[in-house]
């Protein structure tokens, strides 16, 4: 018995001291992946939600689904269809204005694709002003849509100062808070939606991250100032589909038609509220 544990012992000894050492896995640089795969005719795939309350009984509810494709400094097109909601008390707001009809028709399902610059949307809040053999209304020098309400991972930039204002991080898992005027100065996205406000609003956040190092998911909550007090909003993207090859296609030009020939008849705006 002695023999077989000293044996043993002996045997463990050995290969404590013959084992290579073992190496820790190399940090992965989110950003660095980020950038890596930001490439011309890559896409990724996204599947999002947004709540905003405007407070009193007024809120609304989007979801947006499709995909961004990607050149070497960031989207350059998406192909995105989404849905609006919104609160009775916001519908009810909207028909003392005489903006029922409008409302009401915004909640039909809209698809946009979006590229260098222009925006073309098809469904049923654009289908009565379309003239014949036309699909789709293009409007021109719009903003490409934001993959996420608040936070725009998207933007190598804003990913960047996520990673520097986290509070924790663990497993893949990482939660932060970072102030909403910091934001908007690394934030084209954040900025042109939000504008500059002060300092006392912030944004929390979680992300989750690929072994990879690229973004899985990211869900944001923020109050922000806004003219009549304050709106909530809550965000939440998941991300798959990472470097597929993809090409978005637009539509005909025999299909389209542009939004100043349309008068009064079409929404002056881009429809939803991701654009």
């Amino acid at each position: 018995m002695k023999r077989t544990i000293v044996g043993v012992a002996v045997v463990a000894g050995l290969v404590q001291l013959n084992a290579t050492p073992a190496q820790a896995a190399p940090e992965i640089d989110p950003v660095k992946a980020l950038k890596t795969a930001l490439v011309r005719g890559q896409a990724v795939d996204i599947v999002a939600t947004v709540k905003a309350d405007y407070g009193h009984g007024v809120s609304l509810t989007s979801g947006m689904d499709g995909t961004i494709g990607f050149g070497p400094r960031g989207e350059i097109a998406s192909d995105l269809s989404q849905t609006l909601r919104y609160s009775k008390t916001a519908i009810s707001s909207a028909k003392k204005l005489g903006l029922g009809d409008d409302a009401e028709l915004q909640q039909t399902p809209v698809r946009t694709i979006s590229s260098a610059g222009d925006d073309y949307v098809s469904g049923p809040v654009v289908d009565e002003a379309l003239p014949q053999d036309t699909s789709w209304v293009r409007y021109r020098d719009t903003d490409l849509p934001a993959s996420n309400m608040l936070l725009e991972v998207l933007e190598p930039g804003t990913l960047k100062a996520l990673l520097i204002s986290r509070t924790s991080s663990s497993d893949g898992v990482l939660k932060g808070t970072i102030r909403a005027d910091k934001l908007a100065k690394v934030s084209r996205s954040f900025a042109s939606r939000f504008g500059k406000p002060s300092k006392a609003a912030n944004v929390s956040y979680t992300l989750w991250f690929s072994g990879d190092g690229l973004v899985e998911r990211v869900a944001a909550k923020a109050v922000l100032p806004s003219s009549d007090g304050s709106l909530r909003v809550e965000s939440d993207t998941r991300y798959s589909g990472w470097g597929r090859q993809v090409t978005i296609l637009l539509p005909l030009e025999g299909d389209v038609i542009d939004r100043d020939q349309l008068g009064d008849k079409a929404p002056r705006q881009v429809p939803g509220v991701w654009s």
